[in-house]
């Protein structure tokens, strides 16, 4: 039988009185408030259960492995991404992690001031930055991604190696349909109108 989950926004609500709410009872409440739609259900359960899945890895990773260095998700993901990438502009670093420059600037100041990060003017332009990993980050790296590769296996315990890469390629398929027609689709949903600015009155990329 195919699980059912809560879509995104709904799942912010799915802790009460402390507890989290289990996916079976989630799935029966998703059953009971949509079961007079017409929906493309298979499809609702793949990508909620990706945001639930997503949720619940990142929280068991900060809360094993990453919380012993004080890191948070995202300062993982900025030392992973200077990892295996380099030095890079500030604006590269912040598409490859999925955040906004702003996000990344109070990120980086964070790093930088442990040690792990660090900044210099771009040779070609002084208002532009470069952010690299220092001697310690490098270090911190070779540390703890084997502990963090060995989460990631736990996680993945119920799943063979081949059930993994096929879940990895079906990821795969979804970020690859998204970055060749997500922009197109948006655009046709939007019919020509801009988008409008978020609550904090920065607006999202085209």
């Amino acid at each position: 039988m195919t699980r059912r989950s809560l879509p995104p926004v709904a799942e912010e609500d799915a802790i009460v009185a402390g507890r989290r709410r289990s996916i079976a009872e989630t799935e029966q409440a998703v059953q009971e408030r949509l079961g007079g739609f017409e929906l493309q259900r298979e499809q609702m359960a793949a990508i909620a259960n990706i945001h639930r899945a997503a949720a619940a890895v990142r929280q068991h990773l900060e809360n094993s492995v990453l919380r012993p260095h004080d890191l948070t998700w995202t300062g993982f993901v900025v030392l992973w991404v200077l990892w295996i990438w380099g030095e890079a502009e500030t604006w590269s670093v912040a598409e490859e992690a999925g955040v906004s420059k702003g996000t990344l600037t109070g990120i980086a100041r964070t790093l930088e001031s442990r040690h792990l990060v660090a900044r210099a003017p771009h040779p070609d332009d002084g208002r532009r930055v470069l952010l690299s990993l220092t001697l310690e980050g490098e270090e911190l790296m070779e540390r703890l991604f084997p502990s963090f590769n060995a989460e990631e296996a736990f996680v993945a315990t119920p799943l063979s190696a081949e059930d993994c890469l096929r879940l990895a390629n079906g990821l795969r398929a979804i970020v690859a349909q998204l970055e060749e027609h997500g922009e197109e689709r948006r655009r046709q949903l939007l019919d020509g109108r801009d988008l409008a600015p978020r609550r904090s009155g920065r607006r999202s990329r085209q």
